[in-house]
């Protein structure tokens, strides 16, 4: 057993590894654990591999049990924690109970069955047996679930331990039952599919159609399944848009075939949870505009893809989260100025007190410097992202007001440049390399150059 310290190690390490070595290591110890070896921590690897492993290329993986078990439903597997359980999507941390579950209690003799044969299978290299006998487990496990739950709900979420996870056992169950259309969709749609073509859609109602005429609960599943498999989830609107004939949201919202809808809802208003917790003036920039890249991306191609119209509950929805977004971001937006000039001090002159110069006297404190530059990154990280969350004119405002400080202030420091000596002029250069590197973000690398080389004629009279 790993002490933490070699615990934390042996993560790190293997965190580490490049994808097409991460993914021959966890074959490896897959095989190892088939096999039944007992020399290697193989959960302890396999979940230090995963991360690597979800954006790895290659993507094949041993065929183990529990793998060929949750094929069918792979595509909706969630790693996020929701404190209740969203429709589409199945938690991975339901995935061990409901599987206990079906080999201890439900099946224990079939289950014994399966394990035994697949594995012989595997390790024989024969996968395409292997997969035979995965789908005659898949429709008897499905059906067992079913029933299940179906007879005794609380004796389900007992053995379940809460009723989210017994929705997505209800919901594993649907897609064990329609598993062959399920792996059609797979086969149809390998990741990623970079755009959902007339030919991709029309195959898709094929499958849509097929489905609701078997296990007709499942159907509406059948475009969730495609949407994770799209490099553009929400082009799988589409698919609710051809089955009901209409380009508007208000039907399709109302029906199960708005689950893509819903869950891409969801996951906006995820990103907007994560904006609002965000607290300046500490806060980790590029988090920030990656939530904010998420919610605008998916805001934005909704409005594209469906009619949203304003007294629709979809409608409604993008309203009141595009308002929240661009209410926080307002706010980051009428700080970020205040935070660049307070690193470009000044001090007021005159008897009026009415004008103000630069203020070189003392350094500036590092935390202001850095402050100046997460604000400066922020804004010009947002500016092709605040129409689309409500705080377009925000952002002008604030990068007029800063490109003003900042200009004014380029004018002053590489005059004081000509002149200022001793510890003046130590604080005057540190200054001058900070104008040069808000001048790069707010205006841009040539600027930047301009100012360097207008320094070193400064610099160069001073010394004459």
């Amino acid at each position: 057993m790993l002490n933490a310290e070699k615990t934390g190690l042996l993560q790190s390490f293997l965190g580490s590894l490049p994808e097409h070595v991460a993914a021959r290591l966890a074959k490896a110890v897959e095989v190892d654990r088939l096999t039944e070896g007992m020399g290697l921590p193989h959960e302890l690897i396999l979940e230090a591999l995963r991360p690597t492993l979800r954006r790895s290329e290659h993507r094949h993986r041993t065929p183990t049990p529990l793998r060929l078990f949750c094929q069918p439903f792979e595509d909706l597997l969630s790693s996020g924690s929701h404190k209740e359980k969203q429709k589409g999507r199945i938690a991975r941390a339901s995935v061990s109970p409901v599987w206990n579950w079906l080999c201890k209690t439900l099946i224990p003799d079939e289950s014994t069955s399966y394990l035994l044969d697949v594995k012989s299978l595997v390790l024989a290299y024969k996968f395409e047996d292997a997969e035979m006998r995965a789908t005659l487990f898949r429709a008897l496990a499905g059906e067992a679930l079913g029933a299940a739950i179906a007879r005794d709900r609380k004796a389900a979420r007992l053995a379940l331990i809460n009723d989210a996870a017994v929705a997505d056992a209800e919901e594993m169950s649907l897609l064990l039952r329609a598993a062959p259309s399920m792996l059609e969709i797979q086969r149809l749609l390998p990741k990623p599919v970079p755009a959902l073509t007339d030919e991709l859609l029309w195959n898709l109602r094929r499958i849509y159609d097929e489905v609701a005429t078997g296990v007709v609960d499942a159907a509406p599943y059948v475009p969730v399944a495609a949407m994770r498999r799209l490099a553009k989830p929400w082009e799988a609107l589409k698919l609710g848009l051809l089955i009901t004939h209409q380009a508007q949201d208000t039907l399709i919202s109302s029906t199960d075939l708005g689950l893509v809808g819903d869950i891409l809802f969801c996951e906006m208003e995820e990103c907007r949870v994560a904006i609002h917790a965000v607290r300046p003036p500490e806060f980790d920039v590029d988090a920030l505009l990656k939530h904010l890249t998420g919610f605008t991306d998916v805001s934005s191609a909704i409005v594209k893809e469906v009619e949203i119209l304003r007294r629709g509950k979809w409608g409604q929805r993008l309203l009141k989260d595009r308002a929240a977004v661009g209410a926080v971001m307002d706010g980051f937006m009428e700080r970020a100025p205040k935070e660049i000039a307070a690193a470009l001090p000044s001090q007021k002159t005159g008897f009026s007190g009415a004008s103000r110069v630069p203020d070189f006297t003392k350094p500036v404190a590092e935390e202001r410097v850095l402050r100046a530059l997460r604000y400066a990154r922020l804004m010009v990280g947002c500016r092709k992202l605040a129409a689309a969350a409500s705080f377009g004119a925000k952002l002008a405002d604030a990068m007029d007001e800063a490109m003003q400080t900042l200009r004014s202030y380029n004018e002053d420091v590489v005059k004081e440049m000509r002149t200022a000596e001793g510890v003046r002029r130590e604080i005057v250069e540190r200054q001058f390399q900070l104008c040069i590197e808000l001048t790069s973000m707010l205006f841009s690398e040539e600027e930047a150059d301009f100012l360097r080389r207008r320094g070193k004629a400064a610099q160069s009279q001073q010394a004459a």
